[in-house]
């Protein structure tokens, strides 16, 4: 009776439907001195789920315990900046406000330097102008399609 039980749970374990309640009736039965010749093969796989369940990692992990970065220096760094910024970027701009009292200065200063923006973004797009070039390449392409299709079908390939 416990053989026939013990046969069931066998082929229960190897379908993967047993409890974990079942699986230790299983390592206690091939845990004893004798178990019935037939089921010999299994005496050793379950042998070892024991031994490995007693097995331990004894070695030491090696922990970094050094700190890389100490991160709240980073905040008292950006206040001082952000603090110094401040004092002389007002110190700057109050001395600079006599320069520009004359709007028509301003302004010819202010077309200048537009003047020269615009020669370099022309400049810069110059160079790009190739890409106009490429759109009737790809309009191109619609040919060559059309002949893959005609000799797909006289070829009749997939």
């Amino acid at each position: 009776m416990v053989l026939n039980n013990i046969e069931k749970l066998l082929e229960k374990y190897e379908n993967g439907e047993t409890s974990l309640k079942e699986e230790q009736q299983l390592k206690n039965y091939f845990s004893q001195e004798t178990v019935a010749p037939h089921l010999e093969v299994y005496k050793p796989m379950f042998t070892y789920f024991l031994v490995n369940k007693q097995e331990q990692f004894t070695k030491d992990v090696p922990l970094k315990t050094t700190r890389n970065f100490d991160y709240k220096w980073i905040s008292v760094a950006a206040i001082a900046v952000l603090m110094l910024g401040f004092y002389f970027g007002t110190k700057i701009n109050q001395s600079d406000l006599g320069t520009y009292e004359d709007p028509e200065l301003a302004f010819n200063e202010f077309s200048k330097s537009m003047e020269m923006i615009s020669s370099k973004f022309n400049k810069g797009a110059s160079t790009v102008s190739y890409l106009n070039e490429m759109s009737k390449g790809t309009s191109t392409l619609g040919y060559l399609n059309e002949v893959e299709n005609t000799t797909r079908i006289i070829f009749k390939t997939n």
